[in-house]
């Protein structure tokens, strides 16, 4: 992809350059412990690497997770700087580092319709051929296999999600976008700008049908899946996660209304998605004034995946090398590395939202603050219809003193500040009786103490 030169030096979050012992492929070897790589996998059109970490006690047919690093990132770096093989040697899965080699930024194909297509090839191809060679010499549980990532690999996750809900049980991406947002060019490995600006929304009926479209016919299952955005990013805006939000219920047939809100850390809103049997399908977490480099939650990730609840019968105390053997073989040097964990951005407590609600001409407006950090917030109005459809709203929200909007989704705002008044997109306008449709913004400042009311236009 041709990113600029801020983009690049962005999103090195973690830079860590070590060797890994080339094995051909074959069945599972003895050395545990040892991050590896894995050659001849199966299909493999661009050309990916292969690296494998496998836990000395590895539950019976266990789960795979697939780390997929940031751009200008490789395996071996992710490997070293994220806890999934800490937490793979606590409970037990194999953890899969794809790593890219031909694009020159090292970001993963996100934009072409060969990846973004259901066994059409590209870097999504390779990955899952990576995952059937795991399922293949380690017996691995196929009804298990999720995949997490950051930045270039957040996205790299949804599209796995997306072209292969078959192989992929449920996923995590930290600091994405939606699947086939970067999709600007089908032949093409682009970035678009219009996409990390967050300058593509769409409905999400559009954005469902785009991930529908990457294998058609398919009628089974979808992967659940956790996202995690800074409101601050500034290389992947903050509409794309409420773009995600949108993509991932309606693909799964639930409602853009959250089941559940909650603050389980400081400066953390999350929102739950649940289907008819309380399952929940999306679960999303906003981290209040934090950029685009966020923390990484491995546990929770993994928490989510639902690998955190059996522990393997033996527990080993591993020293975790990474290993550079020679093609004779004949020498081998050992060079021990060390993980570190990527910088933790601290937030002070979120202010938990102020509710007021007025209503006048057929709907009503309830306004909630999402996240509240120094200097900045988050919030959301829900619009309901009264007891007879509407044709379309208009909200006026009048902002506390000093709040400032710069930011808004599903609507169309006149103003900034003082008095504004938000209107519905083309999409969300029409409403049943009692049906509820929300946007979202975000403002300088501080959000609590804002009031609205609704009139149907």
């Amino acid at each position: 992809m041709k990113v600029s030169t801020a983009f690049r030096s962005l999103l090195c979050v973690l830079s860590l350059t070590a060797a890994a012992l080339v094995l051909p492929a074959a069945p599972a070897p003895a050395a545990a412990s040892t991050l590896r790589e894995i050659t001849n996998f199966g299909a493999n059109p661009s050309a990916l690497r292969m690296y494998l970490y496998v836990p000395t006690t590895v539950t019976a047919n266990p789960a795979v997770v697939v780390a997929v690093h940031y751009c200008h990132g490789d395996g071996v770096a992710f490997f070293n700087g994220s806890q999934f093989a800490t937490l793979a040697d606590r409970y037990g899965f194999i953890v899969v580092y794809p790593s890219v080699t031909q694009a020159s930024d090292q970001c993963f194909d996100v934009s072409t319709s060969a990846s973004l297509t259901h066994g059409a090839g590209s870097d999504s191809q390779g990955i899952v051929s990576m995952v059937n060679w795991v399922k293949a010499n380690y017996s691995a549980d196929a009804g298990r296999v999720y995949a997490t990532g950051v930045s270039s690999g957040a996205m790299m996750t949804e599209v796995l999600l997306g072209a292969y809900p078959d192989v992929f049980a449920a996923g995590s991406a930290f600091a994405g976008v939606p699947f086939g947002c970067f999709a600007v060019n089908p032949d093409a490995l682009r970035w678009s700008d219009d996409c990390a600006k967050g300058r593509v929304t769409r409905t999400p009926q559009e954005w469902g049908d785009t991930m529908r479209a990457a294998y058609s016919g398919y009628n089974g299952p979808r992967p659940r899946i956790q996202l995690w955005h800074g409101t601050n990013d500034e290389i992947l805006n903050y509409v794309n996660f409420g773009e995600a939000i949108e993509q991932w219920t309606n693909v799964h047939g639930i409602s853009q209304t959250p089941t559940s809100t909650d603050t389980p850390a400081s400066g953390q809103t999350r929102t739950r998605y649940t289907d008819g049997s309380g399952t929940v399908r999306v679960e999303a977490y906003s981290l209040a004034g934090t950029p685009h480099n966020l923390p990484v939650d491995a546990a929770a990730a993994v928490h989510f995946f639902g690998l955190d609840g059996t522990t393997p019968t033996t527990t080993t105390t591993t020293t975790r090398t990474t290993t550079t053997t020679t093609t004779t073989r004949s020498t081998t040097t050992t060079t021990t590395t060390t993980r570190t964990t990527p910088t933790t951005i601290t937030t002070t407590p979120t202010t938990t939202t102020t509710t007021t609600s007025q209503g006048s001409g057929g709907c009503t407006a309830a306004y909630s603050v999402q996240s509240q950090w120094p200097g900045g917030f988050v919030a959301n109005v829900n619009v309901t219809a009264g007891s007879s459809a509407i044709d379309g709203w208009r909200v006026s929200m009048t902002l506390p003193s000093g709040a400032v909007l710069t930011n808004i989704w599903n609507g169309v705002n006149s103003g900034t500040s003082g008095t504004v008044t938000v209107a519905n997109q083309s999409y969300n306008g029409r409403l049943g009786a009692g049906q509820t449709a929300s946007f979202g913004f975000q403002g300088t400042g501080t959000g609590a103490g804002a009031t609205v009311s609704c009139t149907a236009a």
